[in-house]
């Protein structure tokens, strides 16, 4: 596509000729030849810095901020990502046009809410597309992800592989961070869920306010917007915007839609739900009172679009686990439980671990840490409430990243030791988690908190292989084969 289509609808300033591009690329080290080399200016790395490596790869042409001392064509832009987002949607032949559009966003609850939606779409005749933390999704087929939110780039090609699947609703997972980024810039939500909003990302928002302002971009772009009315932060998320709104609840008397006469069991919850016109009981093979907001919020979407109550009812009866989100691991012959999750926040933790708690009958032994080169204030935060809700707190490393193992595992201990609870370090993760299996009784549930879905270990900057899933068998096993 030439330059200047690609072009011809942002406020910019062309310079050089006119030059076919057959991609957009804002990684130098991908750029091809014919491609247009975005220079993003990035939270850590100012792209311009980067564009004579991509015109040596061969670059056609370069989209900056700036005139760059080179030949090439370029285009000027005030904000490169934004007319990244804009360019790359004309590139695709605007892939997103005329398609159901739902985005989910909060601290906890996207992913399971996403995977309750496509399976409730499903059920009523819809061919879904998903995108998310754990993948990318067309039906059943996957597209690898890297971010829960992909670039603008990435996200435009994704629309147009779905769209030319025949997809007709897709339910995102959209981040603060790509909020803030313009990643999802241009797209217009059909319907906005909100989940919650808990401390998290405040290495990089610096303070709630800021996390809670960049989430409101997304109901900036979106029709209709369904949100907690049990957490404090939802009013002020769409207060002022020209768009309609519902709410959902358990505590709130004044939530439009509410779930009544709950009942949370070892292997999932049921509710009523009842709204003005509407009323189910429903079933969901997921324990925890987390996963009665989650399914909450799928079936209000899903009622605001005409989904009927059959579909809502069996599409939420159908979803029995989401990878790495509450996931209970095969343990046969052993008579403790392992569960598998990827809560890395204070209220996520705390989510869990309480749900837990409603269902054993023995110890629980919670194997967590906290990543590296994140949010350092949440740290004795989460030490503390594993504290709080365990019987045995086996602190060790999660993704270290840049930072020292040690120094992190010390700021987890700050909160631990103001509980009670009984507590020891083992840095080394793997050597952790065979300490719990290991130390396991008779109906303890070991909860292995913080990596869920992840198959690596960030160390030095360097991922390493580390699936948990696998690890636990293999641990398992060999324990079998000692006895």
């Amino acid at each position: 596509m030439l330059l200047s289509r690609l072009s011809r609808n942002i406020n910019c300033m062309m310079i050089g000729e006119d030059r076919d591009i057959n991609r957009i690329e804002y990684d130098s080290r991908r750029i091809e030849p014919g491609n247009l080399f975005v220079c993003v200016n990035g939270t850590y790395q100012d792209g311009h810095k980067y564009a004579e490596a991509a015109i040596k790869n061969g670059a056609a042409a370069l989209l900056c901020e700036h005139e760059m001392p080179y030949s090439i064509p370029q285009i000027i832009v005030p904000n490169t990502r934004i007319a990244m987002a804009e360019m790359a949607a004309e590139l695709y032949n605007q892939p997103a046009k005329g398609i159901t559009i739902i985005g989910i966003t909060g601290t906890n609850g996207k992913t399971t809410t996403t995977y309750m939606l496509k399976s409730i779409f499903e059920r009523a005749g819809h061919r879904c597309g998903i995108i998310g933390t754990i993948r990318n999704m067309v039906g059943n087929a996957v597209i690898p992800t890297s971010h829960t939110t992909p670039e603008s780039v990435e996200l435009m090609r994704i629309f147009r592989i779905m769209r030319d699947a025949g997809v007709d609703v897709i339910i995102m997972e959209v981040s603060s961070q790509a909020l803030d980024q313009h990643r999802a810039h241009g797209i217009e939500f059909t319907i906005g869920g909100f989940t919650n909003l808990t401390q998290d990302h405040l290495d990089y928002h610096k303070t709630i306010e800021n996390y809670l302002n960049a989430k409101r971009i997304m109901f900036e772009n979106t029709k209709f917007a369904i949100v907690n009315a049990d957490d404090p932060h939802s009013m002020p998320l769409i207060d002022g915007l020209s768009l309609g709104s519902l709410t959902y609840g358990i505590r709130n008397a004044n939530a439009d839609i509410k779930a009544i006469n709950i009942d949370i069991h070892a292997k999932g919850v049921e509710f009523d739900l009842i709204a003005d016109k509407d009323s189910m009981h429903l079933n969901v093979n997921l324990p925890g009172l987390f996963n009665v907001y989650n399914a909450l919020l799928a079936a209000a979407i899903s009622l605001k679009l005409g989904v009927d109550q059959s579909s809502i009812r069996d599409g939420l009866a159908s979803v029995t686990g989401v990878s790495g989100r509450m996931e209970s691991l095969n343990t046969d012959g052993f008579n403790f439980s392992v569960i598998l999750d990827f809560a890395h926040t204070p209220d996520g933790l705390m989510n869990l671990l309480s749900s837990v708690h409603e269902f054993a009958k023995g110890r629980i032994i919670t194997v967590f840490g906290c990543g590296g080169d994140k949010d350092k204030t949440k740290r004795p935060i989460m030490g503390e409430m594993a504290g709080m809700y365990s019987d045995l707190c086996v602190v060790t490393s999660d993704n270290p990243r840049t930072e020292n193992p040690m120094q992190i595992i010390e700021m987890v201990l700050d909160g631990v030791k103001r509980t009670k609870c009984e507590f020891i370090v083992i840095e080394n993760r793997h050597d952790a988690i065979k300490y719990a299996l290991e130390t396991a009784k008779t109906n303890d549930v070991i909860v292995l908190a913080g990596k869920g879905h992840e198959t690596y270990q960030e160390i030095n900057g360097i991922k390493h292989p580390f699936d948990e899933k696998i690890i636990v068998e293999e641990l398992l096993n060999e324990m079998r084969r000692k006895d």
